[in-house]
C-alpha cells in the first residue's frame, strides 16, 4: 500500500474510445486521492470500472452474475472447477500453481448468493499481467473436465467400512466444505433467513450447496451453467492501482473479448414480491449431546427493505443500523442485551445490502425456546418509543461520524484496499445501480441532512422500514441434539440403498473412475506453460518504517505517516507481573476493558462517547516471544485506538479515562459480557478449527504457545464455560475484584510503551496530549510471572476434542528453531513445499478436505501440519506421517525451491497502509524484532538452494509423526472411529 497525497492525472476522457471500450464517466474521488472510470465494451456489452490511485498494490477482479435455481451448489462447484485447468494453461490446478509462481498479496475466488468473483492483488507489474492471463483463461476458457467435477464437486467411491466390507462413500471438496459450513449455527441461520425471507427468488437457494442436494448436480448442468453465466455480456471487470488503464483494457480485449459477441444471459434477478402480512419460520441446527439445549435457541425479526439500487435509502438504512445497534449504548442493542434473555445479538444481526432487495435483521442468541415473543416485543417497543419520543441527535451525529471515519480510512483488512472497493460496489453494480454513488455518497448524505433539517427524518424512516413494513419474518433457530446423527443416518441409508441398486458394471465403472482420478492427481503436469516470476523479481530489502525523534521524557514513539487525516495510537503493556491466579483473566479483561464503563460514565455512555469521537478503542492479549539473547515470553496487553485528527483531544481524554478510571463492579453488565464472550469463543470453533487444533498441539513447546492456548484457545473456552456453570453473585464479585487487580497490575508506567502515528501536525499536537494518558497509569507493583501449569519443552500429546461438527480439523506440531537461526529460511520454504507438492494433493484433491496446511511459526520455532473441514482423521494423520519421508526423499527441484521462496516473500512483502504499517513497526520494536533480523532472514531466503533445504530436512524431519504432538477437533463419533484405526489412540476430551 503506497498512497500519495494527490490523485493521478486522468487516464481517459468521457466519450474516448480505448481498445474497443467507450469511456462513459470519469469522476474524481478526492477523499481517497483517486479517479473513477466507468467503461463499456459495445461489441460484447461487458462493463469495466477502473479506480486509478497512486498505490503500487494493484488489484483486478472479474465478477459474474450467477443465479442458481436450486441448492445443488452449481455456482460454487463451478468456481472450483474452472480453476482446474484451461485452454492455454491445461494443468490440474493453475490457480494453486500460480500461488507458487507469483508475488501476489491476495489470490482467491468467492461465491456469493448472486455473483461469483475472481480477484487478485499484487505489487509487481509483471506479476499483475501474469495473473490476469491465467485468471481470464480459467474463467472464460476452462476445460471443465468430468474428473475435475468429480474431484471438486461430488463423486461416489467404493471403500471399506470398519468391518472390512465394501461400502459406498460420497466425496468431493465442495461437498465436504459445505458439510462443515452447514454445521455452523451462523451459517444455518443466514441461509435459513434467505430461504424464508426471499422464497420466490434465487436467494431461496443455497448458492454454496446443501450437502443433501449437491449429489444431484450433473456434469451437463455444470457445463450449461458456465455457458450462460461466464460470458462477457454477463461480466463486470474491475482494476485498481497505479498501472495504466489502457494496458489492462488492451490485454482483456486481446485475450478474451475479441472472441465473443453480445448475448442476453438472462441473469436479471427480479425483486421479491412483497408480502401483505408478517410470517414466521423455524429451523434447527446440530447441537452436541450431553449439553443443555434449553437456552441455546436464536430468535430474530427480519424485514425486507430497500432495492439495493436506491443508494440514498441504502445509506439511510446503514445509518439506522449504527443508530439502533452500532454500539453497546445503542437503544435497540442495549434493550435486547439488558433484557437478560440472551447472551448476544443473534448471528447475522444488522443491515445487509448484498442482495437485489436488502434486509435488516435483529434478535438474540442463547435464548429459551419461549423467548421469541419477548424478543419481538422488545424490538417493537424500542422502535415505537424512538418514533414517539424522537432519536437522540447525538446518536445520529455519531452514526454519521462512523460513516465518515470508515470512508476516509485506508485499510487492507481483511482484504487489500482495491479488493475492498470492488466488494463495496459489486452488489449495486451487477443489479444495474450506480457504483459511483456507493463510493461518492456526498449527494445522498447531503439530501439526508436536508431532510433531517425539516424534522423527524429518521423517525419517519423507522416507521416506513419497520413499523409499517408488512414484509417481516420472525425466525427461530433451535438446537437439535439428534440432527447430526439423523443426517448421518440419512446419508448412510441413502448410500446403502444406492449400493444395493448398483449392478456389477456400475461398481466397476466407479472403480475405473476412482483409478482415473487418482492417476490424474498423481500425474506430472506441464507447469512450464504457466507464467512465473524469478528470484531477481524479488526486492531484496524489507519495508522499514522510520520513527520520528523520540520524546526523552516519556515512553512514547512518534511516526510521521500519510494517514489521510487519521491519527493512530498503539500501546503495549508487559503483564508479566501478574500473580498466577490472575493470568487466565487477561483476555476477558481485554474484552471487558472498554465495555464496562468508568467511575464517571456507565458502559452505555462510554460506548456512545467512543463511537462519537473515535474509530474504535481495542485491547487484546498477545503472548509473544522476544528476540535477542533472552528469548523470553512477553505476555503483552496491546492497546489500539484511532480517530480523525479533529478528534485527537477527546480520543486522548477517552484513553485516559479508561486507563485510570475503569470499573468492573456492575455485576449485571459483567455477566452480560461473560455470556457474550463465551458466545464469541464458541462461534470460532467451526470457522477456525484448524488454528485451534494447531494451538492445542503446540502448547507444550514454549511458554508463549502455552499462554496463547490458555488465552485464546479451547482451554480459554473451557475456563469460561466452567465459570458460567455457577455464576453466583459472590463469584461475580470475586471476578470484578480480580479484573480490577489485573488492571492495577497491567497499567504500570515502567512496563508501558506507546506510539502515536499520523501526519506531522497531528503528531506534534499529540505530543502535548499523551501526558494525560500516561498520568492515568499507576506505578504498579511487579511480581514474577509464574509458569503455566503445562511444562515444556513438553511431553508429546495426542488428543481428540469433540464438538458438533460434520467434518474434522486435524493438526500435528513439533519444535524446531526460531527466526534468527540459520535454518529458519529453509524451514519456511519447507512449509510451502509441503503444502504445494504434497498436502494439497493428498489432503484436498485425494482426501476431499477443503484444505491442507503446513506452517512454520518463526517467532516460536514451531512447525505445524493441519487440515481444514476434513472428512478424515486417521487417513490424514497417515498423510502427515508421510510428509516427513516426502521431505527427506528430496523429491523437489530448484524450481520448486524458487517457487516456495516466492510464496514466503509474498507474505513478507505484503504491504500495509501507512498507519497500520507504523503500528506493526512499533510492536516489532517492543518484541525486539529489528529490521536487521528481518532483512538477514530475507536475504538468506532468497539465496537458498536445494542442497541446503535437503540438509535441513534431514535435521528436522527424521523424527516422523510418532514424535509430534497431535490434536484433532471433530465429532465424538468420528474421533472414536479414528481411535479404532490408529496404532496409538487419542485421549478424548469434550469441548
Amino acid at each position: 500500500m503506497n498512497p500519495h497525497p494527490h490523485a493521478p492525472a486522468p487516464a481517459a476522457t468521457v466519450g474516448e474510445a480505448i481498445h474497443g471500450y467507450k469511456t462513459l464517466r470519469v469522476e474524481p474521488l478526492p477523499e481517497i486521492h483517486a479517479v473513477f472510470y466507468e467503461l463499456v465494451h459495445p461489441l460484447t456489452g461487458t462493463r469495466h470500472i477502473h479506480i486509478g490511485r497512486p498505490d503500487r498494490e494493484n488489484a483486478f477482479g472479474v465478477v459474474f452474475k450467477t443465479v442458481p435455481r436450486d441448492s445443488t451448489g452449481v455456482a460454487h462447484i463451478l468456481e472450483h472447477v474452472v480453476l482446474c485447468g484451461s485452454e492455454r494453461f491445461p494443468v490440474r490446478d493453475p490457480f494453486f500453481s500460480m500461488l507458487k509462481r507469483s508475488l501476489s498479496t491476495f489470490m482467491n475466488a468467492f461465491t456469493a448468493s448472486d455473483w461469483t468473483m475472481y480477484p487478485f492483488a499484487t505489487q509487481n507489474r509483471k506479476d499483475f499481467f501474469n495473473l490476469m492471463d491465467v485468471y481470464l483463461d480459467a474463467a472464460f476458457f476452462p476445460k471443465i473436465e468430468e474428473l475435475s467435477f468429480k474431484q471438486e464437486g461430488h463423486r461416489l467411491e467404493i471403500g471399506p467400512d470398519d468391518a472390512g466390507n465394501e461400502r459406498l462413500e460420497c466425496k468431493g471438496v465442495v461437498y465436504n466444505e459445505m458439510k462443515g459450513a452447514m454445521s455452523s449455527p451462523d451459517q444455518i441461520l443466514a441461509r435459513s433467513l434467505l430461504k424464508a425471507l426471499y422464497p420466490d427468488t434465487t436467494y431461496a437457494h443455497n448458492s454454496g450447496g446443501e450437502p443433501a442436494d449437491i449429489p444431484s448436480l450433473t456434469y451437463a448442468q455444470l457445463k450449461a451453467f458456465h455457458r450462460r453465466h461466464y460470458h462477457p455480456s454477463n461480466a463486470y471487470f474491475f482494476t485498481y492501482g497505479d498501472l495504466p488503464l489502457a494496458e489492462s483494457l488492451a490485454f482483456i480485449e486481446k485475450t478474451v473479448l475479441r472472441r465473443f459477441e453480445a448475448i442476453d444471459p438472462d441473469t436479471d434477478v427480479l425483486p421479491q414480491p412483497r408480502w401483505d402480512g408478517p410470517r414466521t419460520a423455524a429451523f434447527a441446527y446440530p447441537f452436541g449431546r450431553g449439553e443443555d439445549p434449553a437456552k441455546k435457541h436464536q430468535a430474530c425479526v427480519a424485514w425486507l427493505t430497500s432495492d439495493v439500487r436506491d443508494t440514498q435509502h441504502v445509506l439511510c438504512l446503514s445509518l439506522l443500523e449504527q443508530i439502533l445497534i452500532g454500539n453497546a449504548g445503542s437503544p435497540l442493542r442495549k434493550a435486547l442485551i439488558d433484557s437478560g434473555l440472551g447472551s448476544a445479538l443473534c448471528d447475522g444481526s444488522g443491515y445487509d445490502a448484498e442482495n437485489r432487495d436488502t434486509h435488516f435483521t435483529v434478535g438474540l442468541k442463547d435464548v429459551a425456546r419461549a423467548a421469541a415473543d419477548d424478543v419481538e416485543r422488545i424490538i417493537f417497543d424500542v422502535i415505537r418509543g424512538l418514533v414517539a419520543n424522537g432519536i437522540d441527535p447525538e446518536l445520529i451525529e455519531s452514526a454519521i461520524h462512523q460513516l465518515e471515519f470508515h470512508r476516509r480510512e485506508i485499510t487492507n483488512t481483511p482484504y487489500p484496499y482495491g479488493i475492498r472497493l470492488l466488494l463495496a460496489v459489486s452488489s449495486t453494480w451487477i443489479h444495474g445501480g450506480d457504483p459511483l454513488r456507493v463510493l461518492k455518497f456526498d449527494a445522498d448524505l447531503a439530501e439526508i441532512r436536508r431532510r433531517m433539517a425539516q424534522g423527524r427524518f429518521f423517525e419517519q424512516q423507522l416507521t416506513h422500514a419497520f413499523l409499517d413494513n408488512p414484509h417481516r419474518l420472525r425466525l427461530t433457530l433451535s438446537p437439535d441434539p439428534d440432527m447430526a446423527e439423523r443426517e448421518a443416518r440419512r446419508e448412510r441409508e441413502k448410500l446403502e440403498h444406492l449400493r444395493r441398486e448398483l449392478g456389477a458394471d456400475a461398481v466397476e465403472q466407479l472403480r475405473r473412475d476412482a483409478d482415473a482420478l487418482r492417476r490424474l492427481q498423481e500425474a506430472d503436469e506441464p507447469l512450464d506453460c504457466l507464467p512465473t516470476l524469478e528470484r531477481e523479481d524479488i526486492p531484496p530489502d524489507v519495508e522499514k518504517i522510520t520513527e520520528a525523534e523520540a520524546d526523552p521524557r516519556r515512553p512514547v514513539s512518534y511516526f510521521e505517516q500519510a494517514t489521510s487525516g487519521i491519527a493512530y495510537v498503539a500501546a503495549a503493556a508487559d503483564c508479566s507481573g501478574l500473580p498466577e491466579p490472575l493470568i487466565g483473566w487477561v483476555p476477558f479483561f481485554c474484552h471487558a476493558f472498554s465495555r464496562m464503563g468508568t467511575a464517571r460514565r456507565n458502559y452505555s455512555e462510554m460506548a456512545r462517547r467512543i463511537d462519537a469521537f473515535t474509530g474504535g478503542v481495542g485491547l487484546s492479549a498477545n503472548p509473544r516471544t522476544g528476540f535477542g539473547d533472552s528469548g523470553r515470553c512477553l505476555p503483552l496487553v496491546a492497546l489500539t485506538s484511532k480517530s480523525l485528527v479533529r478528534n485527537l483531544d477527546p480520543m486522548f481524554d477517552i484513553l485516559a479515562e479508561l486507563l485510570g478510571e475503569s470499573v468492573f463492579s456492575d455485576a449485571g453488565r459483567l455477566k452480560t459480557l461473560l455470556l457474550e464472550y463465551r458466545a464469541g469463543l464458541e462461534a470460532m470453533i467451526v470457522h477456525n478449527g484448524h488454528r485451534l487444533a494447531m494451538s492445542l498441539a503446540a502448547r507444550r513447546f514454549s511458554r508463549a504457545r502455552a499462554l496463547s492456548e490458555d488465552w485464546s484457545g479451547i482451554h480459554q473456552l473451557k475456563d469460561v464455560k466452567r465459570l458460567l456453570e455457577d455464576l453466583s453473585d459472590e463469584r461475580l464479585a470475586g471476578l470484578a475484584s480480580d479484573l480490577a487487580r489485573v488492571g492495577a497490575t497491567v497499567w504500570d508506567r515502567s512496563r508501558f510503551q506507546m506510539a502515536v502515528i499520523g501526519e506531522r501536525d497531528a503528531v506534534a499536537r499529540a505530543g502535548d496530549l499523551v501526558a494525560s494518558t500516561l498520568n492515568a497509569i499507576g506505578p504498579g507493583t511487579a511480581e514474577s510471572l509464574a509458569g503455566p501449569e503445562n511444562g515444556f519443552p513438553g511431553d508429546r500429546l495426542r488428543e481428540g476434542w469433540s464438538t458438533e461438527s460434520a467434518v474434522n480439523f486435524v493438526a500435528a506440531a513439533f519444535p524446531t528453531v526460531r527466526l534468527e537461526h540459520t535454518d529458519s529460511a529453509a524451514l519456511a520454504v519447507m512449509a510451502k513445499l509441503l503444502r504445494s507438492l504434497y498436502l494439497h494433493r493428498e489432503i484436498r484433491e485425494k482426501g476431499g478436505a477443503y484444505g491442507g496446511f503446513a506452517l512454520y511459526n518463526s517467532e516460536d520455532g514451531v512447525f505445524s501440519l493441519a487440515s481444514y473441514r476434513d472428512p478424515h482423521i486417521a487417513a490424514t494423520l497417515n498423510v502427515f506421517d508421510g510428509a516427513f519421508g516426502f521431505l527427506r526423499a528430496g523429491g523437489f527441484s530448484e524450481t520448486d525451491i524458487k517457487e516456495a521462496i516466492l510464496q514466503v516473500c509474498s507474505e513478507i512483502d505484503k504491504p500495509d497502509p501507512p498507519g497500520p504499517a507504523a503500528r506493526k513497526a512499533f510492536f516489532r520494536r517492543v518484541i525486539g524484532l529489528s529490521d536487521e533480523i528481518r532483512e538477514r532472514f530475507k536475504q538468506r531466503l532468497i539465496g537458498l538452494r536445494r542442497r541446503e533445504v535437503t540438509a535441513v530436512a534431514e535435521r528436522y524431519f527424521g523424527v516422523g509423526l510418532s514424535q509430534c504432538s497431535v490434536a484433532v477437533i471433530g465429532s465424538e463419533e468420528k474421533l472414536r472411529e479414528a481411535n479404532a484405526k490408529l496404532p496409538e489412540a487419542l485421549e478424548l476430551y469434550k469441548i
